[in-house]
């Protein structure tokens, strides 16, 4: 498990170990104190703090040193969830009594999501894991169900993902073709799913499939399908734009005989568990987009201080100042906004509508971003080899999973023009 000691003490002040090189893709590190804010201050508990120079540690040795070689093969090896697991940095919410801290707190995960970012491996998808798909154990597992499971997904043995998306299901989860049967003591599952990430390595995954298709088109259960469970197989990892670690791969289901005890919750209301948990999808986005965002405005800034142009440095030019001035400016903004949203749900009030705005904002910033980045980089912003180039690719899909920037507009516009709108001056 993570420790104090991993973190120094300095005239009452958390000194954190790390810190990376932006000009290497290694994540090599450098000391980093509160000396150093060019923002608003944040709100991170001493512990927290304290669990933010720990798994800035961690990182640097087992993680970091690993995603160029992840990348090239096209998956994350499976011992990099194993070894979060050893060190309790995995997942953080379950109970003590399955391996966890019993602490809810997103912070911790908003900490995670950050410094994975800033190593440059947010390619490994530990946050779907815990924070994402784990949580649908917690609200509408059973406890046998809790007991089975959680104890190997804190540990890392039981890898998460979630299987929602249809070759004509997206962000339409209405056009589901997925079926379960009730056959008595089973059911039986019928269908296929695509772009599932944690597709290959994925030991357990929720499955949502229609339960009464025909006198209840929004009849949806959830199904917990089992690493060798007949029936259930895999296609291939799909090749794709960015992200190139992370495995997203096919599924087909046929007569998938699920038991019954592996049903979450009520096998009727699937729709309903699935809306609940993406206040907390989108959220997790936005705070993931705007940590690649504050990661690649650093990449660029190095980049213009040393790039000379006619005799003296990028960043001397009025262009770049006002291009990096209105960068930061719209991050610094949106970071603030994101934390103030992790708050709200921190007190479980954030709201579908709140979480909207928070990825649809942070997405389309991160992708100004790593444009300007690129632009700013010259051609060496086209070369693999240069970070901005990889984050580009990677940032492309952030305006389309977790619901497009299109489906936000939508949920941000139905609420502003319904009842429910209230003028600016009567908020509180």
């Amino acid at each position: 498990m993570w420790q104090e000691s991993d973190a120094c003490r300095r005239n009452n002040r958390v000194v954190i170990k790390g810190g990376c090189d932006n000009n290497k893709l290694s994540g090599a590190c450098s000391p980093v104190t509160d000396e150093r804010l060019t923002m608003l201050p944040r709100n991170f508990t001493e512990e927290q703090q304290m669990f933010r120079a720990a798994y800035r540690k961690f990182l640097e040795k087992e993680i970091a040193p690993n995603v160029e070689r992840w990348r090239e093969q096209g998956i994350v090896d499976r011992e990099a969830y194993t070894k979060a697991g050893e060190q309790g940095f995995l997942m953080i919410w379950p109970d003590e009594q399955y391996g966890g801290m019993g602490d809810h707190d997103f912070r911790f995960e908003q900490i995670i999501i950050e410094e994975t970012a800033n190593v440059y491996a947010g390619d490994w998808t530990n946050t779907l894991h815990s924070r994402l798909v784990g949580p649908y154990l917690d609200r509408f597992g059973s406890d046998e169900q809790k007991a089975r499971f959680l104890p190997k997904c804190v540990s890392g043995e039981c890898i998460l993902a979630v299987a929602m998306t249809e070759p004509d299901a997206g962000s339409d989860l209405a056009g589901m073709r997925a079926t379960a049967k009730d056959m008595g003591d089973h059911w039986l599952l019928n269908g296929a799913k695509t772009y599932i990430s944690n597709g290959i390595n994925a030991d357990l995954v929720v499955v949502a499939a229609k339960t009464d298709p025909e006198n209840n088109p929004h009849a949806m259960g959830l199904f917990l399908v089992e690493r060798g469970m007949e029936g259930f197989e895999r296609g291939r990892n799909l090749k794709k734009m960015g992200m190139k670690a992370q495995d997203t791969a096919e599924l087909f289901f046929n007569d998938v005989q699920v038991p019954k005890e592996n049903v979450l919750g009520d096998p009727t209301l699937g729709f309903v568990y699935l809306m609940q948990g993406l206040a907390e999808e989108r959220l997790i986005g936005a705070v993931g987009f705007l940590a690649a965002a504050q990661k690649a405005f650093e990449v660029t800034r190095d980049f213009v201080m040393e790039r000379k142009v006619f005799g003296k440095p990028l960043s001397a030019m009025q262009n770049t100042q006002f291009q990096m001035a209105d960068l930061r400016t719209e991050i610094d903004v949106a970071q603030a906004y994101v934390d103030q949203c992790v708050a709200v749900h921190n007190e479980g009030k954030l709201t579908a509508e709140d979480a909207a705005k928070a990825k649809l904002y942070t997405s389309e910033v991160l992708c100004r971003m790593v444009d300007e980045g690129v632009q700013l980089h010259g051609g060496a912003g086209y070369m693999d080899e240069y970070p901005i180039s990889r984050m580009y690719t990677d940032a492309r899909i952030t305006r389309i999973f977790a619901g497009t920037s299109e489906v936000m507009k939508l949920i941000i516009a139905r609420d502003l023009f319904s009842d429910k709108f209230a003028p600016y001056i009567d908020r509180t």
